[in-house]
């Protein structure tokens, strides 16, 4: 199997491309903007939404399901809201089709016109607080911990696979609280649930901080944000958890009445990640070679390639090997053994190379003489030959072992990217032959942010919660800083 894959030294964004189509994951569809997660992609984003789901219970959240259509006078409610998703919503305006009298196939039908439009669900706020407003009137009522897993829409002009599309998969979670405190510490807990299962899961290590005002959500008080760095030196922002105040409380007429009698509006939360995970997850590991895959993550965890001629000694080496199947399968090992005989064994090493299988076992003839196993990492792209005795054990430790390494070695590239500077000058020279974060003063204006943003492409990625104060001056403007904020290029 030949991969023909560009080289990120040479095309970074081709090789991404590229990578996501010829491993499996996702293709483009036959609607503008809009992709087809095929079955080895989704197998990958069902074990993210399994670990994400189970973390969400755990803090005490459930699950629930609201409309994908939403009224236009619910998103005009919010003002920031609807200024931040105005350009991006789909709009229905029609509820029927007919055949065109003129015989040219089919036609909206003007007489089936909707008295009000409907927006295609670019994010659910409105709609569920509209819901909240019947579900709460008293303290007792509080706090209300939803989450949905759903598709959303935003009209993206330039699309990438997984990184921006204009309809994606993800979840959000709506919080309701009777007190400010309650609401902003469920924000916090959030990014940190987010946080967890990205260094944990995804072996992704990830900076917590939060936005800048011109970075918010729409309609936020505070976005904390989790911003990771991939392999070509530029930021991707892989979740987000809003402090809503509240904005949304007021838009919708949302009270309750405290513990004294009196009526209160209420403190609101919402949070999210998305396919864009998957994005994060390929470009964070992935090398010339193909995709590598964090063993929690990988549909196949291991895979057994049998070496031989003809049925017979393919039968001897599968009922060699099925107890071991059996072994792994009791320790929650995914495997598979491949006994196709339509290609050979160096077609499928390459296969499952190039779909980053964490471990690849080769099993022939001599080895079954031998009592071995050729083991083979896909990481580190090593292998060594093995006893078959006590291989399960192995394995296990193995998988583990590769969980931990892929971190280390996507936290040693972020540490030797996150570059501090004091002028303009530097700024600009880091960026252009150095990439990953810059670590700079900043005046806190948004004019300060914005000229930097158009000059450089550079955007103010988060405020690091773990910063320290440090008085300095702006590296733009030269004015007084409190602190240091990260930049960086983004997706």
């Amino acid at each position: 199997m030949s991969k023909n894959l560009t080289s990120r030294s040479q095309d970074y964004s081709k090789w991404y491309n590229e990578l996501v189509v010829k491993a499996d994951l996702a293709e483009n569809s036959g609607v503008r903007g809009c992709m087809v997660i095929k079955p080895y992609g989704y197998a990958i984003w069902e074990k993210m939404q399994a670990a994400l789901d189970q973390m969400f219970k755990d803090t005490g959240h459930e699950n629930a399901y609201f409309p994908l259509f939403i009224p236009k006078s619910y998103l005009s409610k919010e003002a920031s809201h609807v200024d931040g998703f105005a350009k991006e919503c789909a709009v229905v305006t029609h509820y029927r089709l007919k055949n065109d009298p003129d015989g040219k196939g089919i036609i909206v039908d003007p007489e089936a016109k909707l008295e009000e439009e409907l927006i295609v669900r670019p994010t659910s706020e409105t709609i569920i607080w509209d819901t909240y407003r019947r579900w709460i009137q008293s303290y007792r009522d509080l706090p209300i911990l939803i989450n949905q897993w759903a598709n959303v829409v935003r009209w993206e002009m330039r699309t990438r696979l997984f990184l921006r599309t204009a309809e994606f998969l993800w979840q959000e979670g709506h919080t309701a609280h009777a007190t400010q405190q309650e609401a902003i510490e469920e924000a916090e807990r959030m990014m940190e649930v987010y946080a967890d299962f990205a260094e944990n899961w995804m072996a992704v290590p990830v900076i917590r901080g939060v936005k800048t005002a011109s970075e918010r959500f729409a309609g936020a008080v505070e976005t904390y944000c989790i911003e990771a760095l991939m392999q070509d030196g530029k930021a991707l922002q892989a979740g987000t958890s809003h402090f809503l105040g509240q904005n949304f409380a007021k838009a919708f007429d949302v009270k309750y009445v405290n513990k004294e009698g009196q009526q209160e509006l209420v403190w609101a939360t919402s949070w999210g990640v998305s396919t864009r995970l998957m994005g994060a997850l390929v470009m964070t590991h992935s090398d010339d070679q193909g995709l590598v895959i964090p063993p929690k993550l990988a549909p196949i965890q291991v895979v057994i390639v049998p070496i031989y001629k003809g049925e017979e000694q393919l039968d001897q080496i599968h009922e060699h090997v099925k107890p071991l199947m059996n072994e792994l399968k009791s320790l929650g090992i995914s495997v598979k053994f491949d006994s196709r005989d339509t290609v050979k064994p160096g077609f499928k090493f390459n296969e499952y190379e190039l779909k980053g299988v964490p471990v690849r076992l080769a099993i022939g003839a001599r080895d079954l003489e031998q009592g071995t196993y050729e083991v083979a990492r896909r990481d580190l792209l090593t292998k060594e030959t093995l006893p078959q005795e006590g291989i399960s054990g192995h394995i296990k430790a193995l998988l583990n072992d590769i969980q931990e390494t892929m971190y280390q070695k996507a936290l040693a590239y972020r540490e030797s990217h996150i570059t501090e500077v004091n002028s303009y000058d530097e700024f600009k020279e880091v960026l252009n032959n150095h990439g990953g974060f810059i670590s700079a003063h900043w005046d806190g204006t948004p004019e300060t942010e914005e000229k930097i943003k158009e000059e450089t492409k550079a955007s103010i990625r988060c405020i690091p919660l773990d910063g320290a104060v440090e008085e300095g001056v702006c590296v733009y403007t030269g004015k007084k800083s409190a602190r240091r904020v990260l930049f960086a290029k983004a997706y």
